[in-house]
């Protein structure tokens, strides 16, 4: 039996809470097409007779503007030590950049095996373009590393990608009991979910500067009652997040009560109220306070 550690590493919006998702058949990591939308590391764990494959999703890599930029960073750089594998996913619809060329020199310089998985390829109809960008990427590397080409969205050679994991995990018993696919507490599920319709109904810089954080979290056997405050830089971005007759709040904390209905399986009531904390991204004691600290 195989076990082990494999870490996803890559630019943002490249696909890696989409694949973490895919591969575990349920949605344990929140996905949308904005930078930033992962900001901590998340442990997606997925268990076959084969063994156990713990994935560690993290945030995207990209040059930190402040204090929350460089816990992302943190983030994504802290998993790499302590992995037996890592996924470095790629858009495969895009020749390598400067943020995959830093990546490679700066992260993935390891004697961990290294996977280039291009993801994306479907939206790439000539196939001797895919071959073109995937020389860029090899090329980033000393080492040869094996490449799987997929689609996370659709699921297409996922199957394949996890032929290779395994093949690259060391053996050894199950890490997690087998019914177990996440870490993450419910607390924290709740956060990100608020977080993620957030992140869909609003656009511009709103979503970058919010931070959810659950104020009172009670559970009894036929409703959870939920307290979150949603947490901005600016009164106007406060304005936009309650909306017009709080019009906006309200949909946000409708379409994540529903979701946490389904994920609960009973009724929920969520309680939302918006607050100021001004500059909170610059401020260690504020990133502290809802999270972002390194543990």
């Amino acid at each position: 039996m195989k076990s082990g550690f494999t870490a996803i590493i890559g630019r943002p919006n490249v696909g890696k809470s989409t694949l973490l998702n895919q591969i575990l058949g349920q949605k344990i990591v929140i996905a949308t097409d904005k930078a930033q939308t992962t900001r901590k590391r998340i442990k997606g764990i997925y268990t076959t007779n084969e063994g156990q494959v713990v994935f560690i999703d993290t945030p995207g890599v990209h040059k930190p503007l402040n204090k929350l930029g460089e816990f992302l960073l943190d983030e994504a750089k802290i998993a790499v030590p302590d992995a037996d594998l890592i996924l470095f996913l790629v858009d495969g619809s895009e020749p390598a950049g400067k943020g995959d060329r830093w990546i490679a020199q700066n992260i993935l310089e390891t004697d961990i095996p290294v996977i280039i998985v291009m993801n994306k390829v479907d939206k790439v109809k000539k196939i001797n373009k895919i071959e073109e960008n995937l020389i860029t990427y090899k090329t980033l590397f000393n080492k040869n590393c094996p490449v799987v080409k997929i689609s996370a969205k659709t699921g297409r050679n996922i199957d394949t990608l996890l032929k290779n994991i395994f093949k690259n995990l060391p053996e050894g018993d199950l890490l997690y009991p087998e019914d177990v696919v996440t870490e993450e507490s419910m607390r924290d599920v709740t956060e990100e979910i608020v977080r993620e319709k957030i992140l869909l109904n609003t656009s511009d810089e709103i979503p970058h500067s919010v931070a959810v954080k659950i104020e009172s979290y009670t559970e009894s056997e036929d409703l959870d009652r939920i307290y979150a405050t949603i947490y901005c830089e600016t009164k106007s971005q406060k304005g936009i997040l309650i909306g017009k007759g709080g019009s906006l709040l309200k949909k946000i904390g409708t379409e994540a009560r529903l979701e946490l209905e389904k994920i609960t399986e009973k009724k929920v009531f969520l309680g939302l109220e918006v607050k100021v904390e001004k500059d909170w991204r610059k401020k260690q004691s504020a990133l502290k306070n809802f999270g972002y600290e390194q543990i």
